[in-house]
């Protein structure tokens, strides 16, 4: 699971995802360990990053289980199981504001997750 976040989060952040925010939030849901969150500029670019995490995930063996979003761009979701991406649109992200949501979850550091 490590090595598929580090993908993610390398793949959002080689794309210049905006803000890119990792949670974990396992002590506090079953509903996976970490939630990935970003923001694209525009909708071109939010499927762009949604794009790339799926051919980088894809190379090295982690598929995607399910994709919601696509077609609208405003918010795209990639539920890889134990990790969730939310790919955004500025406005929706600010508006969801799922940082907040879920504040109890811990903030990983994506620095230590760019790192090789």
């Amino acid at each position: 699971m490590e090595n598929t976040l580090k993908t993610i989060v390398k793949a959002l952040d080689e794309k210049k995802a905006v803000d890119i925010k990792v949670l974990k939030i396992d002590d506090i849901t079953s509903l996976c360990d970490h939630f990935v969150i970003c923001n694209g500029t525009s909708t071109t670019h939010v499927k762009t990053l949604a794009d790339e995490c799926e051919v980088a995930t894809d190379k090295i063996g982690s598929k995607v289980r399910n994709r919601e979003g696509m077609d609208a761009g405003s918010w795209i979701l990639l539920d890889y199981g134990d990790i969730i991406v939310h790919i955004y649109n500025k406005d929706t992200r600010n508006f969801y504001n799922l940082e907040k949501v879920w504040r109890d979850g811990i903030e990983i550091e994506i620095n230590d997750l760019l790192e090789d």
